[in-house]
């Protein structure tokens, strides 16, 4: 398990700063990625605070008593100031933290950054080294370029992802979980950036980094797109059935959990797999000697396998696999997966100690370097650096009180 610490060891991006000017998870995400490896992410909030910070969901969120750990996770390791970038003195704040980033990054749509001279043109022409990094719904160009998109409209619905993994027969389709479009786009914005600012040591030069929610959507699907762009038939999600390949199918035990089997090369594991579950007889069984009968027997073999695996609890059916060098796994819940002894072993699980002796567990990035995941750090509070922003800025404590008395800052 990952502990908050202080180490001094160099990290990847160390020496890095990032402004970040963004709501909600996909591009806070994005930042939140770089202070693992060691940036300076500066993040800039409204008076009033993220919006993010109030919404309450399945007890993570404003509503849990605690922590608010959405925030947490979308925003460990970063420093918050508190600014009015619809200000005159706000955006001067903002100008003067650019002089000496490496980044810029931000969720904000394109003719809001565009009425604040935010936009990537004039930044990059001001800044020529500056990474100009920014996260959409739909992509910077076409006609809903300047459409507001989060997941589960940008990602989930428009980018096909909910109707290819609903089953024909339901009315509507399932809903997303929370997210998953934002932290899947942000890994790759993160990626993007780690490549400008490789690219930027030899060329000396910022660039645009691009990521929406739709383009990722398509990139995990990309399978069935190739399907599609090929002039296939995408089916969507239906119920087991027979299989093409019985040995890819997932099977239920006695106790009414699930085995995924996953030999894609069915006639290296059927010998193996037979013997181990007692059933010499199945090996030369004509009906599923090979994949070719197999497939053409379908049907009888998942019928036989349901057989077979409905004599068996999940945990006894984990034992008897155990020694089956072919790819399986049990199908897990989620509270299964915090308690695999593979996620303790890799610790892919971190926590973070507060000051006051509390601490909360946060997934960790499922990046690792040097065979080791990156110490969790707290997420700030609203606010909680603006004064040691502004001071580092050069601002005195006269001027401080001059931009609170405006309400540039609260």
């Amino acid at each position: 398990m990952i502990e908050q610490e202080t180490n001094t060891a160099p990290r990847a991006f160390d020496g890095v700063r990032v402004v970040e000017l963004a709501q909600w998870v996909f591009v806070p995400v994005a930042a939140a990625l770089l202070a693992d490896w060691g940036a300076d992410v500066v993040r800039i909030e409204p008076p009033d605070g993220d919006p993010y910070r109030g919404l309450a969901t399945q007890g993570i969120g404003a509503d849990r008593g605690g922590p608010n750990l959405s925030m947490a996770l979308a925003n460990r390791g970063k420093r918050s100031i508190a600014l009015d970038v619809r200000t005159d003195e706000g955006i001067t704040v903002l100008h003067e933290l650019l002089s000496s980033a490496d980044v810029f990054i931000t969720s904000l749509r394109p003719g809001a950054l565009a009425r604040l001279g935010l936009d990537a043109e004039t930044l990059r022409l001001r800044y020529p080294r500056l990474i100009y990094a920014r996260g959409h719904g739909f992509g910077a160009r076409g006609p809903d370029s300047d459409k507001p998109g989060y997941d589960s409209s940008a990602f989930w619905a428009r980018g096909g992802v909910g109707h290819t993994l609903t089953p024909p027969e339901r009315d509507y389709p399932i809903s997303q979980r929370g997210a998953m479009g934002d932290r899947n786009g942000a890994m790759a914005l993160a990626f993007g950036i780690s490549t400008a600012l490789h690219e930027r040591e030899k060329t000396d030069t910022g660039t645009v980094v691009d990521v929406s929610l739709l383009a990722t959507a398509m990139w995990m699907l990309s399978s069935d797109l190739l399907v599609a762009l090929n002039g296939g038939d995408v089916t969507s999600v239906t119920g087991r059935g027979p299989q093409v390949n019985p040995l890819t199918g997932t099977y239920r035990t006695r106790d009414l959990r699930h085995i995924q089997l996953m030999f894609l090369q069915g006639d290296r594991y059927w010998p193996a797999f037979a013997r181990l579950i007692g059933r010499d007889d199945l090996i030369d069984d004509p009906r599923f000697v090979d994949m070719v009968a197999r497939r053409e027997n379908s049907a009888a073999c998942v019928e036989e396998l349901d057989g077979i695996f409905a004599k068996h609890t999940l945990d006894e059916w984990k034992q008897i696999l155990h020694e089956l060098d072919a790819p399986w796994a049990p199908v897990q819940s989620v509270h299964d997966v915090i308690d695999d002894p593979q996620v303790a072993a890799n610790r892919y699980i971190g926590e973070v100690r507060l000051d006051d002796g509390h601490s909360y567990r946060l997934p960790a990035v499922p990046v690792q370097l040097g065979q080791e995941p990156p110490a969790l750090r707290r997420a700030p509070e609203h606010g909680e650096h603006t004064e040691a922003v502004l001071l580092e800025l050069g601002y005195d404590w006269e001027g401080i009180g001059s931009l609170a008395d405006k309400g540039v800052i609260p």
